[in-house]
């Protein structure tokens, strides 16, 4: 009995040692050193990587990640948990500048899953200088162990704020201050001590649906990709959008939110 304990402890212990902190650091080092030189020749990367932009999948090799490009900044969140990671890119110097947020999921210390909302002109609110500046004044520090929110704690504000946005008597955990950046837009620039980050409630019937996630308890971070319904009039039922939040102490402290448009602006 014993000698079976320490067996199934030992394969604990690997399967962990597996997803720790360091590596999925260095996968996402990686990630962003290949987006600047134009090539997705990453070593954690799997043969058969399973790679989509805007949810089509689309040929590793000549997509977005096969342009060489300038990154101004970016921040990473981290999930041991599932093995997975999420980066913003901010590239508002970039010839063709984009705001790009990508998800990686790994198996055996490979990337399996890579999935990336990019958005450029004519997106929903989109401006590449205005989503650099203010998410270049932002705070996102390290949460002390003791001050960390809980997986569940972080992922349920998340989802009251999407939510919120079909059903309004939704309580999100707001902070004051809350800060939206909405493609370039920044809801705060003039009131930066108040909360600025309450959507209004959209038109019956709305859902946020297929909601991925990448949860990160040291950063107070949770990202949700999702389909976001109703905003572009060609996609009713919903458009590629994924929305980046920092949770402090149970409240929301910043959002980012990035959406694709099939038309320009989503034809609003």
């Amino acid at each position: 009995m014993l000698s079976l304990f320490l067996i199934f402890a030992g394969l604990a212990s690997q399967a962990s040692a597996a997803c720790d902190r360091a590596m999925l650091e260095a996968a996402t080092a990686a990630y962003i050193k290949a987006q600047g030189a134009g090539t997705a020749d990453m070593a954690a990367l799997s043969s058969t990587v399973n790679y989509t932009e805007n949810d089509v999948v689309t040929d590793i090799k000549k997509g977005v990640l096969s342009q060489p490009i300038t990154i101004d900044f970016s921040r990473n969140i981290l999930d041991t948990t599932q093995c997975a990671t999420f980066t913003e890119l901010d590239c508002a110097t970039n010839k063709h500048p984009y705001v790009i947020h990508t998800r990686m999921l790994f198996t055996d210390d490979k990337i399996t899953t890579i999935q990336s909302v990019v958005s450029d002109d004519g997106d929903w609110a989109f401006n590449a200088a205005g989503h650099l500046k203010w998410n270049k004044e932002e705070k996102w520090d390290s949460i002390p162990a003791a001050k960390r929110d809980t997986r569940a704690v972080i992922q349920a504000a998340g989802d009251a704020y999407l939510d919120s946005w079909g059903d309004g008597t939704v309580k999100v955990p707001y902070g004051t201050p809350c800060t939206r950046l909405e493609g370039g837009s920044y809801t705060s620039g003039s009131n930066p001590k108040t909360n600025t980050c309450k959507m209004p409630e959209f038109p019956k019937p709305f859902k946020i649906t297929n909601r991925r996630y990448i949860i990160d308890e040291e950063m107070g971070g949770v990202d949700i990709f999702n389909d976001f319904p109703f905003i572009d009039k060609t996609k009713p039922n919903g458009t590629p959008s994924t929305n980046f939040i920092r949770v402090e102490g149970g409240q929301i402290r910043y959002i980012h939110e990035v959406t694709i448009c099939a038309t320009k602006n989503c034809g609003r």
